[in-house]
């Protein structure tokens, strides 16, 4: 346990100096892509300092239609990024797919997303499950549970979000925080 909160701690002095310095405000809308259930997480930061806005799952029924599945979350997805405005997005990378069966469908919500971040203009963060896991937790391989812990320490929640797609979703948008889109956050406000 004393390994953990060294390394909790190591990673919380970490993420305050990285963060130092960026004054402005940056909202962020994370999302762990699913066709029957899509989370999403919104956050803030600014000077290092996170901050929860909202959080939920977007849910859709297996006898649907895919191509209606798809067209739902891209429209919802599309209300989240009018609702709360973020200027920036992240979403976990289709990481080892064991069954493409189910690995198809997760690709397909992952590209209807990243249309509508495309749309409007968002600058994106794609990580993959090892590099939010170091992000948040300081290790690669940490466990779900470890990662949760650490949303709701961060983001100074009362519990853990839920559903989990939710905090899986919070956990990519804090990684994408810490970490920088690629170029960093000065090749974005070149771009704007």
């Amino acid at each position: 346990m004393s390994r953990m909160c060294t390394t909790i701690s190591t990673f919380l002095f970490w993420t305050v100096k990285k963060n130092e310095g960026r004054g402005n405000l940056m909202t962020v809308l994370g999302i762990d892509p699913g066709l029957a259930s899509l989370g999403w997480g919104v956050i803030s930061s600014r000077g290092g300092r996170t901050t929860h806005l909202a959080h939920g799952v977007l849910t859709t029924k297996a006898g649907q239609p895919q191509e209606a599945r798809l067209l739902y979350l891209y429209s919802e997805v599309q209300k989240l990024i009018q609702e709360h405005k973020p200027e920036q997005a992240s979403m976990e990378n289709l990481y080892f797919v064991k069954n493409i069966s189910s690995g198809l469908p997760v690709a397909e919500v992952r590209g209807v997303v990243l249309l509508a971040f495309a749309q409007a203009g968002l600058a994106i963060g794609q990580y993959n499950p090892t590099q939010i896991k170091l992000a948040l937790v300081g290790v690669g391989q940490a466990e779900k549970r470890q990662v949760q812990e650490m949303v709701k320490l961060l983001l100074g929640l009362p519990g853990i979000p839920k559903p989990d797609h939710a905090a899986d979703a919070l956990a990519a948008a804090i990684c994408h925080v810490n970490q920088g889109p690629p170029g960093g956050f000065a090749a974005i406000a070149k771009a704007r």
